[in-house]
């Protein structure tokens, strides 16, 4: 069948059966155009065969395409079921869309197509061909003509043809139903709802003077669907507008759209002006307020209890501050008063008042009398050894009893990780009855974090000092400078500097932050101060602290610490107590002599978690233990028959009992105690990685010598390898050297070749030892930075060695400075060095005669276990 459309400039006639484009999420109505780009192969097949390859512009069916669900490969075509809403579902091939794979196999797709769809006419179409891909796609412009019904679908090659039948009325139908009352009346409320949608949109849109033609030209049975499509509706409201075959029905529907599009239009319009006129509202609301506050005056009705601002002038009052202060922080008060809580620097200007109100002007701990006996008690329950640290303590703490009020020195606590630097200042805090906060200043770089951002900046806030003041709330607390030693410096500023009018008694009165901008007086502040290394602390800064050097603790002092404080410690953490875990003290010495090698004690406590936690698995996986009270009723024969006799199985445990009947025994916890032997520790720990072999297998050769450095984390071993090769005369250093120590290996191999006739190294008519030969030094552990002058003996050793191919004790290890002209200079960490040698096994230590009074501060139980080598100040009288 055909038919002609009527209405349209150009009358086509629609033959009964047509090419069917899908539309997918999206509504063609009659009247409206569209712009389709067909990329997909059955849409392009589509075109090509029912447009492009036409003289004369045809025509092609536009249907509503939902969502398509992917169906399995090689489904049928199959006729749709209608529903209710006239929705079909057709199964049969879809659109392939640009993300499906590249392999030529299109899955076949569930497609939810409608029943109702739109014949439509191209107006303008073009080819194009997409590289590098070279696939063909074309943009078709299409024009509505008139609803049609799906009466049966099929598939021409990948697209679809359907045969169609027409819905819309015929020109002789359209006469006869225009003169019906009721639809006059519905086109007149239409047009009517329309034309005050066009009055509203004349204000903001120059172009509506179109659609108000058109709303006066166009018949009243396309003006609807023209209309709707103007503006943005769902999916689900066009595709009730397509089912509206009838008149009167699209109508009342297009009426209901137009006039939901009209009041969000008006909502939007009258939310617009409220917050255009909220500045006027806020500036009347403050006259109002202005006003309200004298009236209130004048009746001496104010309320200072809803009053936030009294309520914070009052906190202000009760704080403390000096007068010069109070009047700073009342004009920054008077200033808030006047603005609005809406304007920027409301927010910041109250943060910063509520800051001064809270921190501590005047108050400060309440000191008890000192104690002495009660604080060196405590000091030693809390620290084991650290005998000379303990009694600085104590001196610092009896000056403080006899003046209160007395500027004792800045304590900076220098040691390895582990020694117990930070309980120290915690220990001092808890004698003196005050309260302790910590500043930790590793990694900072930024000044601001001392001194504060200036207020002027965005996100300002105090530095770490005034903080740590706000949260403690006194003025006098210990405050810990921890990690002092790692601060940075940049194009920040340097905070190190910044230090120095904090630690400086004479200046820290009238400490000046930038983010208060008014001075704060930090002399009642007790400082404490941390550090690994003293070398990177700047000299300024250092001088203006006391060092108390924590050198590390022996293999016997890390028993008494683990046994009392660590292992205690350990179940605790791991809800275990000596009941079910117990760690000899022979164990705890292997895993100080094979499994740690450091000065502190934090790789020994993490051993002993290691163990603490294979005893919690073993303790969690045992069955839960029984308890009886001394009530416990014996089970009657008749219940346990009735259990067995229902199916249900019962478990029986026999527990021994006491003669009495009333206890349990206890062998039951005297079984679950799990003690830690060494095949336990080796199966958690893994093999040892220390031994007292180490140096005697490493030294097994000429040129190898052990020296003794120090490092941040305490004092350690270091071997010295040196060979000869064929060459011509070169010096090869490796092992990542820093030029201190480059140069004293240099230094050594001049002084050696210099006394090689002396040292019996060459006849005295040789010319010299490296002829047509190179040496090359080596320091293991490449991947460690090394640098320092104490290696300057051990060289000379290696290099001795080497020449006379003679081996060196394995159980000798050296150090000292090496001059040009063969003087032993004194090094520094003698103590740690001794240790470091101890911990190896090492029994005979090499040191300058200058530092012989530095083996006071060893153990003397070290010392009675070594042979301690006085090297003299000049090696040349060795050599006489």
């Amino acid at each position: 069948m055909s038919f002609r459309v009527e209405g349209m400039a150009e009358p086509v006639d629609l033959p009964s059966r047509l090419g069917i484009l899908p539309f997918r999420n999206k509504v063609l109505l009659p009247g409206a155009i569209i712009r389709i780009r067909c990329t997909s192969p059955s849409s392009v097949m589509l075109v090509e065969q029912e447009l492009w390859q036409k003289e004369e512009k045809g025509l092609i069916g536009v249907l509503p395409v939902r969502d398509t669900e992917t169906a399995a490969v090689g489904s049928m075509l199959s006729p749709g079921v209608g529903n209710d809403s006239g929705e079909r579902r057709l199964k049969g091939p879809a659109d392939v869309l640009d993300s499906q794979k590249q392999d030529g196999k299109n899955p076949q797709e569930l497609i939810h197509w409608h029943n109702r769809g739109v014949a439509a006419r191209a107006l303008h179409l073009s080819r194009g061909v997409e590289k590098p891909s070279g696939r063909v796609t074309y943009i078709v412009v299409l024009e509505g003509l008139c609803r049609f019904n799906v009466q049966e679908l099929s598939a021409r090659g990948t697209y679809y043809t359907a045969r169609v039948s027409r819905l819309d009325m015929t020109k002789a139908e359209l006469e006869q139903a225009e003169r019906d009352p009721d639809l006059i009346l519905l086109s007149r409320q239409f047009k009517a709802t329309a034309m005050e949608l066009i009055s509203v949109l004349e204000q903001k849109q120059k172009t509506v003077g179109r659609t108000k033609v058109l709303l006066e030209t166009v018949p009243v049975h396309r003006l609807a669907d023209i209309f709707v499509a103007s503006f943005e509706i769902s999916f689900e409201e066009q595709l009730s507008m397509l089912d509206s075959v009838d008149l009167k029905v699209r109508l009342s529907k297009a009426t209901e759209l137009v006039d939901r599009h009209l009041q969000s239009i008006r909502v939007a319009e009258k939310i617009t002006q409220k917050v255009e006129g909220q500045l006027s509202k806020s500036q009347k609301e403050f006259l109002l307020r202005q006003q309200m506050r004298a009236i209130k005056e004048e009746l001496g009705d104010n309320d200072d209890d809803d009053d936030d601002m009294a309520a914070l002038e009052r906190k202000m009052q009760s704080a403390g501050m000096p007068p010069n202060i109070w009047k700073h922080a009342q004009r920054e008060l008077r200033r808030l008063r006047k603005m609005q809580p809406q304007q920027p620097g409301y927010s910041s200007s109250r943060v910063y008042l509520e800051l001064l109100a809270n921190l501590p002007w005047q108050k400060g701990s309440e000191e008890h009398e000192l104690d002495l006996r009660t604080a060196k008690e405590r000091l030693d329950c809390d620290h084991y050894g650290l005998v000379k640290v303990k009694q600085r303590i104590i001196e610092y703490l009896a000056v403080r009893k006899l003046k209160p009020d007395a500027r004792g020195p800045v304590l900076c606590f220098v040691g390895p990780p582990g020694v117990g630097k930070t309980s120290l200042a915690s220990s001092i805090a808890t004698a003196l009855n005050r309260k302790f906060v910590r500043i930790s200043l590793g990694g900072v770089k930024d000044e601001a974090d001392i001194r504060g951002h200036r207020r002027t900046y965005v996100g300002s806030m105090p530095g770490r000092l005034i903080d740590g003041l706000k949260r403690v709330a006194v003025n006098n607390p210990v405050m810990l400078l921890d990690e002092i030693d790692k601060t940075g410096s940049d194009v920040r500023g340097d905070p190190a500097s910044a230090l120095l009018e904090v630690l400086d008694p004479e200046q820290n009165k009238t400490f000046n932050d930038h983010y208060l901008n008014v001075p704060f007086d930090l002399s009642k502040v007790i400082f404490v101060a941390t550090a690994n290394r003293v070398q990177p602390i700047p000299p300024a800064l250092l001088d203006r602290m006391e060092v108390i050097e924590l050198p590390g603790y022996t293999p016997e002092e890390k028993l008494k610490i683990a046994i009392k404080h660590l292992i205690p410690r350990v179940l605790d953490q791991h809800g275990l107590s000596s009941e079910f875990l117990q760690i000899p003290e022979a164990i705890v010495k292997i895993i100080i002599q094979r499994y740690t090698r450091e000065a502190g004690v934090r790789n020994l406590e993490r051993k002993l978690a290691a163990l603490a936690r294979a005893a919690a698995v073993k303790v969690a996986e045992q069955d839960c233990t029984v308890q009886l009270s001394k009530d416990v009723h014996q089970v009657t024969s008749s219940l346990l028959d009735a259990r067995l006799a229902g199916g249900a199985e019962v478990e029986m445990e026999v527990i021994p009992m006491a003669v009495n009947g009333q206890e349990i025994s206890d062998a039951f916890s005297s079984a679950s105690v799990l003690v830690v032997d060494e095949a336990m520790l080796e199966k958690v720990l893994g093999p040892p990685r220390f031994d007292d072999r180490e140096a005697a297998e490493r030294v097994a050769t000429p040129g190898i010598s052990v020296g003794l450095v120090w490092t941040s984390f305490g004092g350690e071993v270091q071997f010295v390898e040196a060979t000869a090769m064929v060459g011509k005369g070169d010096l090869h250093l490796t092992g990542q050297l820093g030029d201190v120590i480059k140069e004293s290996a240099q230094i050594a191999l001049t002084w050696v070749r210099a006394r090689a006739a002396d040292l019996k190294l060459s006849a005295a008519g040789e010319i010299s030892l490296l002829e047509n030969r190179d040496i090359h030094i080596h320091f293991p552990a490449g991947a460690v930075p090394k640098d320092g002058p104490s290696a300057g003996v051990t060289l000379v050793t290696s290099l001795v060695s080497l020449f006379s191919q003679r081996k060196v004790r394995a159980d000798t290890a050296m150090t000292g400075e090496m001059t040009l002209r063969g003087l032993v200079l004194p090094v520094g960490g003698i103590k740690d060095k001794v240790l470091a040698a101890h911990r190896y096994g090492i029994k005979r230590v090499i040191l300058p005669e200058r530092n012989l009074k530095d083996l006071a501060e060893v153990p003397s139980a070290i010392l009675a276990g070594m042979e301690m080598v006085i090297a003299l100040s000049n090696l040349d009288h060795h050599i006489a």
